[in-house]
């Protein structure tokens, strides 16, 4: 079942999340969008930066970070835009970089030149260092037992 993720941006009225969560996967697309609700009017470098921003931003929120970013589609309406992009996006991530497609389209938004699209996986890792902190939270519990039972049988 999704989960909106509360984020920095503004509510919109359209009929859509600005990211939402399912099994421990984050689902978001994210524009040059100020928390105003307004769009960056700069140029490429300018809104790539508010939009990888947006992103981090949102990833946070649900309890991740951009190392949980598994695969990331990028739209850009005008294809000299993209080394402005590539350079913005190098900085945003870590190696190894997420999986990512560059699109070439028209975007619905008047005056955006990018959207992101991001895939992020945080719910098993946040699960298994919950499951890890609990096991090694009983570990001392359960080697403490096994210690008296040992003590116990000796004394028959």
């Amino acid at each position: 079942m999704r989960e909106p993720v509360k984020t920095h941006l503004p509510a919109v009225s359209a009929p859509l999340e600005w990211a939402t969560m399912a099994d421990g996967i984050l689902y978001t697309a994210q524009i040059p969008n100020r928390e105003d609700g307004s769009i960056e009017q700069g140029d490429i470098t300018a809104q790539a930066e508010l939009t990888l921003s947006n992103l981090r931003r949102t990833v946070q929120a649900a309890g991740g970070t951009m190392d949980d970013v598994t695969q990331v589609i990028v739209y850009l309406p005008d294809p000299a835009d993209f080394p402005g992009m590539n350079a913005v996006y190098a900085r945003s991530f870590n190696k190894p970089y997420p999986n990512r497609a560059t699109i070439i389209a028209q975007l619905m938004v008047p005056g955006a030149r990018i959207e992101i699209l991001a895939y992020a996986h945080i719910g098993r890792r946040t699960a298994a260092k919950k499951a890890n902190a609990k096991a090694r939270k009983a570990a001392p519990k359960a080697k403490a037992r096994k210690k008296a039972a040992a003590k116990r049988s000796r004394r028959r």
